[in-house]
């Protein structure tokens, strides 16, 4: 009997559907592209269903598929599936049909099947980057998804999308040069000590010197923090989610930019546990510094869709400060937070599209007293502000709740610091939602019509998978805890057992 290949299957579909829309006729707003993105997206939802129900949450790396690619080099296409990656792909397979279905409008001017083959060809190269066990298939695909990146952001958005797009090039192409010295010099470790490989589990084997480490861990993660992205290499950001459509924003923030923090994860903690470790405060005070900063620049902004794009600034410190606290409650809750900032996030962009799109406009300041003339837009849009907000119930709660247990644990400062996040957070958000949904109804804004069923269909899933996992989070957990585990002794460490104090502890004994 052959297994089924299930992770080849959840690569190959979108591709596929990217090919068959892009060799359609062209017609602008024609129907059948969107028609065949939902198709081909839909069931590549139903082939991460499947790969979920074949997944056990305790055997680690899974339904791994491995073939000889390139033999002189020693690469290989090899794909598995643990915890980690199993989250990020459930997480892309649901939002991208969603945004399909949210963005059915968006290019009916322009070229319309391009449009949707570029959503396609960009969500199987993400899942390709979430499965991939070797490291030069990695980087292959890690860059290849520039390309659908670049020609969504180009091409389909507003104003200065031309420059957006050139400088989200740049930056993703600097990172990427910079990670390939390090991929480049893990084969030639690997090659010295040995049979040339670049998959994971071999390389994980290496007796990697300290000098040697640091420096490959360092071309990593500066590719690694540019994609995330962190502070200081964060200012392609804003341009582009404001150049973007709300869409297209969505696939880079909460599917494409995950990779960066995947990638902290997989290879900077799998591959460089020593490096890691010495790298630590410094990433956790950079982590700070995002979390503060891009929260304080949010507070500032008149355009919507840079203030949510600056949102995810704040949001990914906290991602990363979980990964590099090193302590089971940051990383699992750094795992799950990167579902979770999906969620909230694809649900403010999608929403603050649609009151876009009717109005004309990102500014905040051209709007006002929208809830009066339609309510279920600023109803859906509160809970989506509430949500990024931390708030008890929906599901960014729970993985805040644990990075700042993980950060707390690692340093009362850190904590300290990272809870002034969410402080501002409530300030941005609820600024936000007051200046735009509540007060007098502004000119123009009285012919802003109500969403329609299609509009509430692409969102309705999300904010109810906020509410899911913000009441249930463990059967999440329980797939993310396990490779956590893994992660935790690859690195070498382990949670600091709990302390009782003296005098309480011979009052126990006494009694």
């Amino acid at each position: 009997m052959i297994d089924f290949p299930w992770l080849t299957t959840l690569i190959v579909v979108p591709l596929v559907g990217a090919v068959v829309t892009a060799f359609l006729p062209s017609r602008p707003g024609a129907a059948l592209p969107k028609q065949l993105a939902l198709l081909f997206t839909t069931l590549t939802l139903a082939a991460a269903v499947g790969t979920a129900t074949q997944y056990d949450t305790g055997a680690g790396m899974q339904l791994t598929e491995t073939h000889t690619w390139i033999e002189a080099f020693g690469a290989s296409y090899a794909v598995g599936v643990d915890g980690i990656a199993l989250t990020l792909v459930l997480l892309t397979s649901l939002l991208v049909p969603l945004v399909v279905l949210a963005s059915w409008n968006d290019a009916d001017t322009r070229n319309t099947k391009a449009f949707f083959a570029l959503m396609l060809a960009l969500e199987g190269l993400a899942l390709a980057v979430f499965l991939a066990q070797d490291v030069l298939l990695f980087y292959v695909v890690f860059e290849a998804t520039l390309i659908p990146a670049y020609f969504l952001i180009g091409g389909f958005g507003g104003e200065n999308r031309a420059r957006a797009a050139v400088k989200f090039l740049l930056y993703m192409l600097a990172g990427g040069l910079i990670m390939l010295a390090s991929v480049v010099g893990l084969y030639a470790l690997s090659a010295s000590q040995g049979e040339p490989s670049y998959l994971i589990s071999n390389l994980a084997q290496l007796d990697i010197g300290t000098v040697e480490g640091r420096w490959l861990f360092l071309g990593f993660f500066i590719a690694f923090a540019i994609k995330a992205p962190m502070f200081p290499v964060h200012t392609w950001l804003p341009d582009t989610t404001a150049a973007a459509t709300p869409g297209t924003s969505v696939l880079l923030i909460c599917v494409l930019d995950k990779i960066g923090t995947y990638g902290m994860l997989r290879f900077c903690l799998g591959l460089f546990p020593e490096a890691s470790d010495w790298a630590t405060p410094v990433v956790v005070v950079m982590a700070l510094i995002s979390i503060v900063y891009g929260a304080l620049l949010a507070i500032g902004q008149d355009n919507m869709l840079r203030l949510i794009g600056l949102t995810s600034l704040s949001h990914f410190g906290f991602i990363v400060l979980g990964i590099f606290v090193l302590n089971s409650q940051g990383l699992s809750g750094a795992t799950l937070y990167m579902f979770n900032h999906g969620l909230s996030t694809a649900a403010l962009f999608l929403i603050a599209g649609y009151l876009i799109h009717r109005r004309g406009t990102p500014l905040i300041s051209a709007q006002g007293g929208v809830e009066k003339v339609a309510p279920v837009l600023a109803g859906t849009f509160l809970v989506a502000g509430l949500a990024t907000l931390g708030l008890p119930g929906l599901s960014p709660f729970i993985s805040e709740f644990l990075v700042l247990v993980g950060g707390f644990s690692h340093a009362w400062w850190v904590g300290a610091i990272a809870v002034s996040g969410i402080v501002l957070a409530a300030i941005y958000v609820l600024l936000m939602y007051q200046r735009t949904m509540t007060g007098p109804v502004q000119p123009g804004v009285e012919t802003v019509v109500d969403l329609n069923r299609r509009e509430v269909g692409a969102i309705a899933p999300i904010l109810l998978a906020m509410v899911l996992v913000g009441f249930f989070p463990q059967p999440l957990l329980d797939v993310i805890n396990p490779a956590i585990e893994t992660t935790m002794t690859t690195v070498g460490v382990q949670d600091e057992p709990p302390t009782v104090p003296a005098g309480t502890q011979a009052e126990e004994d006494h009694q």
